[in-house]
């Protein structure tokens, strides 16, 4: 009988060590997933701040927004799309920093209506009249509009909501051109 109570009385540390083990292999994946996500959100933390002290925002300010206001009362107030809106629509198919930088820059230096990737803007605004930018201050613009968050104008996210509808693709193929 004393073997049977001995025998028992193992099997419940056993249990136990188990349980133990067991709670510690899972406190330690989830410790890892914890800090997986937590570089994810690291890296997301690029993109969250409009950064105002720097040489490219006042670049931007300077050659960009006086047609690309990010302070517009309306979508109707504007003759050109918000910078928020060409860097969502580039981004899109240029996910790298010197793809969207190559690109940005290529269309900025010799805008016309072949090359263009945002057609509803083209349709909207017409093409961007070509500018007289030195490369190195262009490629710093696109660097900035690439790495930073920009300002949006307060309606932006209702107009994007409603041109896209979720399909990645404007509206702007039966818009007539502004004049």
């Amino acid at each position: 009988m004393k073997n049977a109570i001995f025998k028992d009385k193992i099997q419940d540390i056993m249990k136990n060590n188990l349980l133990f083990l067991f709670s510690i292999l899972l406190l330690m994946i989830s410790c890892k997933e914890e800090k997986h996500t937590e570089l994810i959100v690291d890296k997301s933390i690029i993109n969250k701040q409009v950064v105002q002290d720097s040489n490219e925002y006042d670049l931007i300010k300077t050659n960009c927004y006086a047609c690309h206001n990010p302070n517009s009362a309306s979508h109707d107030n504007l003759i050109a799309p918000p910078m928020a809106a060409i860097k969502k629509r580039y981004l899109r198919l240029y996910d790298t920093k010197e793809s969207f930088v190559g690109a940005v820059s290529k269309w900025t230096l010799n805008p016309s209506e072949d090359n263009a990737i945002m057609r509803g803007a083209v349709m909207e605004f017409n093409v961007m009249p070509k500018q007289n930018f030195k490369k190195e201050d262009v490629k710093k613009i696109a660097t900035y509009i690439f790495e930073n968050k920009l300002e949006e104008p307060e309606w932006f996210g209702g107009h994007e909501r409603g041109m896209h509808r979720g399909n990645q693709k404007g509206m702007g193929r039966g818009m007539g051109r502004r004049n």
